[in-house]
């Protein structure tokens, strides 16, 4: 046979329907994605529509249709304790991140954030949006500790979030004007910091300051021309409905920027909620039971949504429960990363969920607000007091069950959550947190005062 002749099978071979798979399997995704990781701010499950809820995202149903969407995540009820929990991936009495206010205990001589593993594993990081929860971002602009390259940051110490807000842009105030919007601000520097890493591994913590209140127009508002009009922050005020629409929108504009980028089949965009809505929303048009502060369903019952093109398998909706401290080792795994030595972690990885795959769920998620905790199993959770709820009507029910119920069910349940607040023991490292976070909190108020007077003049 001529060498012509070998040449032409060859040829045909390649192009051939039969060798068409292998072709097709070298095109998809390959190695460790860019992570965009959205944390909405009072956003719980009655706000997106996939969920059942009231209002119209179209932006975050499509993420959905096209990912994977998780019907039970859990945060804690308010944003302190919930950013600890993702950026630390330890529960808050590890920490001491307990409640609003005691975000200072969190010290980054004490705990390794997301951020630092996934820049020691060879990503490029930044931060977008809130930080005000947790301590120690260097508003001198030496605060890397944290493991963030960049940051643009809202600074609560100075101002409003959102019109003409008081940003700290790497550790120097941002000029703004009365027209400058906040959550456009943040965007910009999100696609700014993607078209300049482009070329490595990133990874962007997005805590956006939409929805939580004050509920002002955005610059989509029909009252946008008096933008000291501010709603009443009930689920059936306009101004509501309008910030959730630009919250989604926004998620839109990131996706279309890296569209045009040709980035969506190397970048895994996971979108969630810090803790309930302000509002009792619904699902379906049934209430849900709580809402943000409260320590049942609605207070730390949120949206997850994460959209890897090519490998999230679309439309997948999964009832594995989830709760915060997971985005850490889901992440790092991800990402090839390292965790901590020397920490104990409670994280467990979904990354085999995104890809497609069963994985290994968790049997029961924990959640804690000061003193009030919970263990929370497929059907049941037990507080720390002993109370006993059957939760297989939730988010909308939480039956309680006599302690002297003699159900098998009942009594099973009971048993085995006992058994897991039994292990964690959150009592025992209560104390220490408290009273560190007191002697941080003074810190952070004399590192405020020298920042103040140190801040370049607007």
């Amino acid at each position: 046979m001529t060498k012509t002749r070998l040449g032409l099978i060859a040829v045909a071979l390649f192009l051939s329907p039969a060798a068409a798979p292998r072709a097709a399997e070298t095109d998809k995704p390959q190695g460790r994605p860019n992570i965009i990781f959205i944390l909405a701010d009072d956003y719980g499950i009655p706000g997106v529509g996939c969920y059942g809820g009231a209002y119209k995202t179209p932006n975050l149903d499509a993420l959905a249709a096209g990912g994977v969407r998780f019907d039970r995540c859990f945060s804690a009820p308010l944003c302190a304790p919930s950013r600890a929990l993702c950026m630390f991936g330890r529960y808050a009495f590890r920490t001491g991140v307990l409640d609003n206010g005691c975000g200072a205990a969190a010290r980054p001589d004490k705990e390794v954030s997301i951020a630092k593993t996934l820049k020691q594993a060879g990503y490029a990081t930044a931060l977008a949006g809130k930080w005000s929860q947790l301590s120690y971002l260097d508003t001198a602009g030496e605060g890397r500790a944290w493991g963030f390259d960049e940051f643009l940051r809202w600074d609560k110490s100075q101002g409003e979030r959102y019109w003409k807000p008081a940003l700290n842009k790497n550790g120097q105030a941002v000029p703004v004007t009365d027209a400058s919007y906040g959550p456009d601000l943040f965007h910009e520097f999100v696609v700014d910091f993607i078209r300049r890493h482009r070329d490595v591994p990133f990874f962007i913590y997005y805590p956006t300051p939409l929805v939580h209140g004050p509920i002002l127009p955005t610059p989509d508002s029909q009252q946008a021309g008096d933008r000291k009009a501010k709603g009443q922050g009930k689920g059936d005020s306009p101004l509501y409905a309008d910030n959730i629409a630009y919250l989604d929108k926004t998620v839109g504009k990131l996706v279309a920027a890296l569209d045009e980028m040709k980035l969506r089949e190397k970048t895994l965009i996971v979108f969630t909620g810090d803790n309930g809505s302000v509002p009792v929303g619904t699902i379906n048009g049934r209430p849900v039971d709580g809402h943000k502060s409260q320590v049942n369903e609605g207070g730390s019952r949120v949206p997850l949504i994460a959209n890897w093109k090519g490998v999230t398998p679309a439309g997948r909706v999964l009832e594995d429960l989830v709760d915060f401290s997971d985005f850490y080792a889901t992440f790092a795994e991800l990402a090839g990363a390292k965790m901590p030595d020397g920490l104990t972690f409670d994280s467990r990885s979904f990354a085999l969920q995104l890809r497609g795959e069963k994985g290994t769920p968790r049997e029961w998620v924990y959640v804690q607000l000061g003193a009030k905790w919970y263990a929370r199993s497929d059907g049941w959770k037990l507080t720390e007091s002993g109370e006993l709820s059957d939760m297989r009507d939730a988010p909308f029910v939480e039956k309680p069950v006599p302690a002297d119920a003699q159900s098998s069910e009942a009594k099973a349940a009971r048993r085995q959550l006992q058994d897991v607040l039994d292990k964690l023991d959150p009592r025992a490292g209560e104390s220490k947190p408290r009273k560190r976070a007191e002697g941080d909190k003074q810190q952070q108020r004399k590192d405020r005062r020298r920042a103040t007077r140190e801040a370049p003049k607007k």
